[in-house]
């Protein structure tokens, strides 16, 4: 153990993960600062994968009581785009297998964008089935946000490959015959709806990134619509365009 380089013991502890290996104590009784340093590093890396772990187990108590009340095709439904000037409302519906593992997955919006399409890939290719619901701007006009909010779930409960038993819902309830909860902040608190909200967000931020083509000078690539200062500046200059929601202020009184 004395003859190991500091490049060695770097190398050897992205293996370990226990505090009870015996080469921890070993190398914390190495007087190098490089060591020491690489311990260091190694003690935040675990305290972090704990710290995951520890939000992935609480995450999943609603799908756990769902399964132990008999339901076996649990569904989280979160919805992304409320709140934007432009574009549509879009709602995904994702069904997790009973082993699903994937630490770090939360609310969409805790969650920086290369971390979301990490997760996002990782979700499409455990999930059992994934449906996706999208309400244009128009509809949005017509028949108000909550409601296009709560059609675009309907739709993506329709788009899945299987009919589920439970549904586990982001503050919302749907007119379905099928036993379902309504959780406050639930992409915060259900590892299935916090899958739906990452789906329905990347699949939301990719389609603005396309609008941006088409629509160019309001900067939906950086703020998928939202009322961001260079949004707000696009609007000045050009006026509004066609995926403009015309209900939402700024914007109506543009009309």
């Amino acid at each position: 153990m004395k003859n190991e380089s500091i490049q060695q013991i770097k190398i050897a502890l992205k293996t370990i993960k226990a505090r009870d290996d015996e080469r921890i104590q070993q190398w914390k009784n190495d007087e190098r600062n490089g060591v020491q340093q690489a311990l260091a590093q190694w003690e935040r890396n675990i305290q972090r994968h704990e710290k995951e772990l520890a939000l992935f187990e609480e995450m999943q108590q609603f799908e756990k009581k769902a399964r132990a009340d008999g339901h076996r095709l649990i569904v989280g439904i979160d919805e992304v785009g409320r709140g934007p000037l432009a574009g549509p409302v879009v709602a995904a519906a994702v069904i997790l297998p009973e082993n699903f593992q994937l630490l770090g997955v939360n609310d969409s919006k805790k969650l920086s964008a290369k971390k979301r399409d990490e997760l996002y890939n990782e979700i499409q290719n455990q999930a059992i089935s994934i449906g996706i619901g999208m309400v244009d701007h128009n509809t949005i006009d017509e028949i108000n946000i909550y409601q296009a909010a709560k059609l675009a779930m309907g739709i993506a409960l329709e788009d899945l490959c299987f009919i589920p038993d439970y549904l586990l819902i982001d503050a919302m309830t749907l007119d379905v015959k099928i036993p379902q909860e309504s959780l406050i902040k639930g992409d915060a608190r259900s590892v299935s709806i916090a899958a739906a909200s990452i789906i329905a967000k990347v699949v939301r931020d990719r389609l603005m990134e396309d609008y941006a083509k088409m629509y160019p000078g309001y900067g939906f690539e950086n703020n998928a619509g939202y009322g961001t200062k260079e949004h707000l500046s696009g609007l000045e200059k050009q006026g509004i365009c066609t995926i403009h929601r015309k209900t939402f202020a700024p914007i109506k009184d543009m009309c």
